[in-house]
């Protein structure tokens, strides 16, 4: 039996990863790794360091185009080594053998703890839209959080039941998911400004220089700001971890990575724009989810309802993303001999099965922890590196193989890394500043999950295939 190939090359044998997505699951992928229910809550805090339209737009702005900058650097390194495993596949191609190692990791841990949080905020939305649940008497004394614990867990399981099924049907998901969530914002962008606002437009000087604001102190205003739209950004990476199963990878990664940020962009001026219309400033600025406010001044406590619905489409979307993506950086450790080779076991249906059962298992172990401020901490600072990564290694193999075949180049090179870079590394040395304790304990948990893959064998040129030495 064979799994379908390129045009013009022979099918891949059964158990490998199947090469049947394109375009169309790269942009989904794209905007569903990136669009969570943070884009509820973080206008607010921008706008509370920024009081003012102009200064707010051009901060989302301004974190779009580093977060497109950032795409036009990785779609070279995508482009070239089309394999799965995602950021590690850079890693060890420029670095090494322990350097992947390393790197994938860290995006592993990084997306399990962000799946199991993510399910979880999900599972407390179900558990908030059906309160008979938390009335049930065998769930404890407290029966909203358990009941939200429980639907987390049926959520994990659900979408790994999805991913059993194959990629296609993986892939399927993901796209209704992606349309149903951009859906789901533009009706929320068409409410804001069809429906008549309840305040008048003497409440709302939006597009002002506010008073409060000097000059002095704009640069430090700014920064806080770009940090919560760049988090916002995070994401658009994720059509690398399914390089390997496109099936024009040369053409179709740096279209999804690069279409998926124009994307998300523009949605989220739609939405800024949206709530600025709506609200006036003093109130954005305070409100700590400035969508629901916007929602119940124009539909009053039905609002509320809407608001709920939208946040859970999003979220959904975003586990199936993770879902689907972690368990490929398990695969490609495991097919390259970092981890044990059972990990790399495929399903006829081109879905690692092992990797998956270890992902959606650890993340559900997590979510029955169900503490995850130490967590969140730790899971940010895994989450700013990778970006510096990919980054550093875009330069080496640029200089170290100037050979490569590359489908793409980066827009702007060398100019364009080094921008992206500096700006990375500035966030993660803030990171590490301001959250100094879960960082240090972040970096711990990477190199204690590292060393079993470390203490491993070599292993062979065929297992392993072309890779820098080992660093």
């Amino acid at each position: 039996m064979t799994a379908g190939g390129p045009e013009g090359q022979p099918p891949r044998p059964a158990g490998q990863l199947l090469d049947v997505l394109g375009l169309a699951f790269g942009l989904a992928g794209s905007v569903g790794g990136t669009i969570g229910a943070g884009i509820l809550r973080t206008p607010g805090l921008v706008a509370a360091q920024l009081p003012s339209a102009p200064l707010v737009l051009g901060a989302w702005l301004l974190g779009g185009l580093y977060a497109l900058l950032g795409a036009v650097c990785i779609a070279e390194l995508a482009a070239s080594l089309p394999r799965a495993g995602g950021w590690y596949v850079y890693a060890e191609r420029a670095f090494g053998r322990r350097s992947g190692a390393l790197v994938g990791t860290t995006d592993w841990l990084a997306h399990c703890i962000g799946l199991a949080w993510v399910a979880t905020t999900a599972g407390e939305l179900l558990a908030a839209v059906l309160p008979q649940l938390s009335e049930l008497p065998w769930l404890g004394t407290d029966h909203h959080a358990t009941a939200g614990r429980l639907l987390a867990l049926l959520i994990l399981a659900l979408f790994s039941a999805i991913q059993l099924l194959g990629v296609r049907a993986g892939g399927a998901s993901q796209e209704l998911l992606s349309l149903a969530k951009a859906a789901a914002f533009l009706g929320l962008v068409l409410l804001c400004f069809l429906l008549p606002t309840p305040f008048s437009p003497e409440q709302q000087p939006i597009w002002s220089w506010p008073q409060q604001l000097s000059l002095s102190h704009l640069p430090v205003a700014g920064v806080l700001a770009l940090q919560a739209v760049i988090t916002t950004y995070d994401g658009w990476a994720s059509p690398v971890y399914f390089a390997e199963e496109f099936s024009d990878p040369d053409r179709d990664l740096p279209r999804s990575l690069i279409g998926g940020v124009l994307a998300v962009v523009g949605l989220y001026l739609l939405i800024n724009l949206a709530l600025l219309h709506v609200l006036p400033l003093q109130l954005l600025a305070h409100a700590s989810i400035p969508a629901a406010d916007a929602a119940r001044a124009l539909l009053g406590p039905r609002g509320g309802q809407v608001i709920t619905a939208v946040a859970l489409v999003a979220l959904l979307g975003l586990i199936n993303t993770v879902v689907m993506a972690a368990p490929r950086i398990l695969y490609g450790l495991g097919r390259d001999g970092l981890l044990p080779g059972g990990i790399a076991a495929v399903n006829p249906g081109g879905t690692p099965v092992p990797a998956l059962l270890i992902t959606t298992g650890s993340a559900a172990l997590l979510v029955l922890v169900g503490s995850f401020e130490r967590l969140l901490g730790m899971g940010a600072f895994l989450y700013v590196g990778l970006p510096l990564v990919g980054v550093a290694a875009l330069l080496q193999l640029r200089r170290r193989e100037p050979e490569l075949a590359r489908p793409f180049l980066c827009w702007g090179y060398p100019l364009t890394p080094l921008l992206v870079g500096g700006v990375s590394l500035a966030f993660l040395l803030a990171s590490l500043r301001s959250d100094t304790t879960n960082s240090l304990l972040a970096a711990g948990l990477v190199a204690a999950g590292s060393l079993p893959v470390l203490l491993r064998p070599a292993p062979s040129p065929q297992a392993s295939g072309e890779s820098g030495s080992d660093a």
